[in-house]
């Protein structure tokens, strides 16, 4: 039986849609949301209202573009946390009338669990390598850092989490002092290829286990900033690529070093990254060195599905599916998952 899987993702400002058949990605289209760059972050009110402006008008183009009629969808899945809830009610909402008018099942996704499960995409006449189980992932995004062993496509173990602030989130605050516009990660990103990654030292912090914490790090780098632009201040304008580059390299490290671990105490191989920070230059990079280092089956996903996207929403959907895992219509999002 051939299984086709219409796939709402709307967990934050980006309103996307996709259409997976038997775990293969025919469409996946994302609306951006470029408003929210003038206020230094994504404004909840704003995303709402954008996501039922973009909502219809991506669905609508992404069951075209996938080539197939509405009648051959087997089930809808959306993403039901965790996320911002107006976003959510958004696309939880729609996604209960299609199934509705469809008569197909409704299937409610972990939008955490999806960035993983994002590993196990196919794309048409393209071959692609499946990580094995247990299979041991780094999910890095704006709102959550964690490390999470995959025993199967639905079972889940996370065993290592941020205490404070993500990652991402460090990036981008880190950024907003600088005076980068959102989000900032992509930017410092680029700016610090042309920077010295050890002009500058910041304030690692000592957690004890597979746990992070990135709020002392953005203290730091606030107070170091602050004590250099009293000597000088144009110090920002004057060091901006060996700031970011320094800051990247820190952060990286950080990350690196509780995989590492993570990695020797589960006995695991086959490892991949996920989520938006995955996208970053210096931890791919950094990630394949220690792979040829340390023995590792490595697995990085494609640019495209490393952004929220209805494409993971979708895979995980699919597996669900199979598994006749579906949600009852009186399923309501949730804002932490």
């Amino acid at each position: 039986m051939t299984v086709t899987i219409l796939a709402i993702e709307s967990s934050c400002d980006d309103t996307s849609v996709a259409v997976i058949r038997d775990g293969c990605v025919l469409s996946n289209l994302i609306a951006n949301q470029d408003i929210h760059m003038s206020y230094g972050g994504v404004v909840p009110e704003l995303a709402s209202r954008a996501h039922q402006s973009n909502i219809v008008p991506v669905t609508h183009k992404a069951i075209i573009q996938s080539g197939i009629k509405t009648e051959e969808i087997n089930a809808v899945a959306f993403t039901r946390g965790p996320g911002l809830l107006g976003s959510l009610l958004v696309g939880t909402s729609f996604a209960k009338g299609f199934a509705l008018a469809l008569d197909v099942p409704l299937i409610e996704v972990n939008h955490l669990q999806a960035h993983v499960l994002s590993h196990f995409i196919l794309e048409k006449d393209k071959e692609t390598r499946l990580p094995s189980f247990p299979f041991l992932c780094l999910l890095v995004s704006g709102g959550h850092t964690r490390i999470i062993v995959m025993k199967s496509h639905m079972e889940m173990e996370v065993i290592g989490n941020t205490i404070d602030d993500a990652a991402g989130e460090a990036f981008d605050k880190c950024g907003k002092v600088m005076g980068l516009p959102y989000p900032a990660g992509p930017l410092i990103d680029k700016l610090a290829s042309e920077g010295n990654p050890d002009a500058f030292s910041f304030a690692k912090p000592s957690v004890k286990g597979l746990d992070f914490s990135f709020s002392g790090l953005k203290t730091s780098f606030l107070y170091f900033l602050r004590d250099r632009l009293k000597e000088d201040p144009d110090f920002i304008e004057k060091n901006k690529t060996d700031l970011c580059a320094s800051l990247q390299h820190v952060i990286v490290s950080i990350l690196l070093s509780k995989l590492i671990k993570a990695a020797a105490q589960t006995g695991i191989k086959d490892i991949g990254i996920a989520g938006g920070v995955s996208a970053n230059s210096a931890l791919r990079n950094a990630m394949k060195e220690e792979a040829v280092k340390r023995n590792w089956n490595l697995f990085i996903p494609e640019f495209r599905y490393t952004t929220d996207n209805a494409a993971m929403i979708g895979i995980t959907g699919y597996y669900k599916f199979l598994r006749g895992e579906f949600s009852d219509h009186s399923v309501t999002p949730l804002a932490r998952y």
